[in-house]
Order: C-alpha cells, then structure tokens, then sequence
C-alpha cells in the first residue's frame, strides 16, 4: 500500500515539476490522493483482521473433542419400574468398564478401530447383553450372530453373519476386512475363515444363558393364540422387545479418524438364518471421516430399509445437517415412519456425541476428551 502512495506522488510531483503555476490546482489533488490511500489501507487492514477473526473461530470451534467414544447395549422397552437396583448397577458398571478399555486406548493415541473392537469385545463377553455370550436363541434354540466394522479413513469393512462358534463376532468382522478382499462372509465359510485367521473358536454351548434360552420359551408361547401373544407382548418387555438387541460403540482418535462397530445375537425365536440390520454396512454400521460414525440397534428389518447409519451421514454431507440434526430426523422421523423403532450412537469429525433414540430405553455410555463419563438406561 505504500509503494502505491509513493508512486502516485511521484506522479504528481512530476507534473508539478512540468507545470509550476499550476500548482495551486494540483496540490489539493495530491491531498485526496493521499487521504484516499489511507481509506484503502484502514480498509485492508479490516478485512485482514476481520479474516483472521474468523479463521481464530474456526480454530476454536472445529474441534470439540480431541478425541471421543460412545457405546450401546441395546435399544427397546427398559422401564425403571421393570429394572431392578442389582440388575441397574450391573448394566451401570458393564458399560462403564466397556468404555474406559476404549477409552484408555484413544487417550495412549491408538486407533479408533481397536478401541471399537476391544469395546465391544468386553460387552461380547458378558451375559447382559445381546451379542457373543449373552446372544438370544433362534427358533431351533441355537445362537447365530452377526457383527461389522468400518474404518472412516477409507471406507473399508468387513462383516460377518450367522457364525455359531466364534467367540468374538467383531474380531472376525474386522479380520475379514482386513485379511480378505471380501466384505461379507457368512455361517460355515465365515467360521472356517475365522480358523483359519486363528481367532478364537467355543463349542456352540458356550453361548447358553439361563436367561435367554426362557426368554425364547416365553416367545414361543406367546405364539399359542392372537389373544394370548397380544397380552404377552404387552406385559412381557423381553417378548415385546424380541425383535433388538445389539452392542456397538463408535469412536474419534487423535488422528481425526472415524471408526464405527456392531455386534448382535439377532431376534430372538428368529428363522430361516434371518440376518438384521447389525452386519449390513450402511443399516446398522457406518464410518466416514468426512462426516461421522454410527452403531445402530433397533428392529433391523426397519434399519435395513431406512439404511440408517449411512443416511445420518449422507444428510451431513449433502444436506449440510449437524450429526444431531441428521439422527432426530433419521431416529424420530424417517424410522417411525416406515413403523419401526430403535436407537443409534454416533460420533462426528469434530467429536460431536450424539444417542439418540425413540423407545423407553438404551444402554448407552460415552466419554470425551476430558474425560466425563456420562452413563444411560432409561429415557428420562
């Protein structure tokens, strides 16, 4: 800006040096000049400041979490009045030992996908819920279950779905998207790949729980009479409710990458090798580091369809929606609409923590950067 006042003085001074009587004209105009110029300075300098005002904001807001981690357990009728104070601090103290394993590892700096699979491997291992060992029964009393993965770096996945003797569903998710070219495998060909990449392999009783193998008795006698599987349903939150089920957890690492895991026992009393929506990339599972990561649980036929997880994405990324704006529209209108119900966790690029669902109740925990643990049943 200076080198342009100097050059237009000297422009002048010229003319005056040409023309001396005319100075008296001139001089005045040498005074606008100059005045003009620093109008133009003041003015550059308030754009410059008002854009570095702006890239500060954006600094400060872009991150709200240098990293974080959500977890569920599950999703549909858990009423206070139905829980009772053992079985509460039981879920309380499964999800809280849940999430600090991932935690713990994001804060050393590791990976957001083994803070997803370690996650979900602790709620796998414990009978509360529905996914490794707490897995519900089909209608021939066996346990088939299902489990995904996704990395938001880029995009990779893998799943697996009716395996009956893997211990941990989620680890052979996350070996068939890491050691096959594959996405999906499926029952005998998903257990003999699951050998062959050394995971760990149970006998199919391992799976037996007390609790679930009732829960199934209980179904299939609500099914005697409509009137009858009216008033079970009604009474019986496990009959009601045997349609969900499902662990996941979602998670920011220091690296600014997404990852995004499902594991699940299915339906319970389900047929014909019904798979849900927990292994299908996009319904019950998705990460994207461009936008966010998402577990769901819920009546998967209804997820499956809304493909949930990657619409709460894709109305972020082409509708410009915050990650709470996109899951109450996919959560509490896209879904209830089609009539199913459920639940998601989901987690953005910025750290963003959102649990968002539309039934009396979900398992649910998270934890950010800080440190602040924040543990949920019930809806209110």
């Amino acid at each position: 800006m200076k080198r342009e006042l100097l050059k237009k003085m000297l422009t002048l001074r010229l003319i005056f040096n040409l023309n001396p009587m005319k100075n008296l004209i001139y001089f005045p105009l040498l005074m606008l000049l100059f005045l003009n110029c620093k109008d133009d300075q003041k003015s550059s300098n308030a754009e410059l400041n008002t854009d570095t005002i702006e890239d500060v904001d954006s600094a400060t807001t872009k991150n709200t979490n240098e990293f974080a981690i959500v977890i569920h357990g599950g999703a549909g009728t858990i009423l206070r009045k139905n829980m009772s104070a053992e079985d509460e601090n039981a879920y309380n103290a499964k999800l809280e030992e849940a999430i600090r394993v991932g935690y713990d590892i994001l804060k050393n700096g590791g990976s957001s996908l083994d803070a997803v699979e370690k996650t979900i491997n602790v709620m796998e291992n414990s009978p509360l819920f529905n996914a490794g060992k707490g897995a519900v029964f089909t209608n021939a009393g066996t346990n088939e279950l299902d489990a995904s993965i996704m990395d938001g770096k880029n995009l990779d996945a893998g799943a697996s779905a009716g395996t009956k003797t893997v211990k941990n569903p989620i680890n052979l998710a996350r070996a068939v998207m890491e050691k096959s070219p594959h996405v999906m495998l499926s029952g005998e060909g998903a257990e003999q790949f699951a050998k062959d990449q050394g995971l760990e392999i149970v006998d199919p009783s391992y799976f037996y729980t007390e609790a679930r193998f009732k829960a199934l008795e209980r179904v299939k006698a609500s099914e005697e009479s409509e009137a009858v599987r009216d008033k079970s349903a009604f009474y019986d939150p496990t009959i009601r409710d045997s349609k969900f089920g499902t662990v996941g957890c979602v998670a920011l690492d220091k690296n600014g990458n997404l990852a995004a895991g499902t594991s699940t026992g299915g339906m319970t009393n389900k047929r014909w090798g019904r798979i849900g929506d927990a292994p299908i990339i996009g319904a019950g599972t998705y990460a994207n580091n461009a936008t966010c990561a998402v577990s769901s649980t819920g009546w998967g036929e209804y997820f499956i369809r809304a493909m949930v997880a990657h619409d709460i994405s894709a109305l972020m990324d082409y509708k410009g929606l915050s990650l709470q704006e996109a899951a109450k529209e996919v959560i509490q209108k896209k879904v209830p609409d089609l009539g199913g119900d459920g639940g998601i966790i989901a987690v953005d690029k910025d750290g963003n923590m959102v649990m968002e669902f539309n039934t009396e109740g979900m398992y649910r925990a998270s934890m950010d950067a800080s440190g602040n643990l924040t543990i949920g049943i019930y809806k209110d």
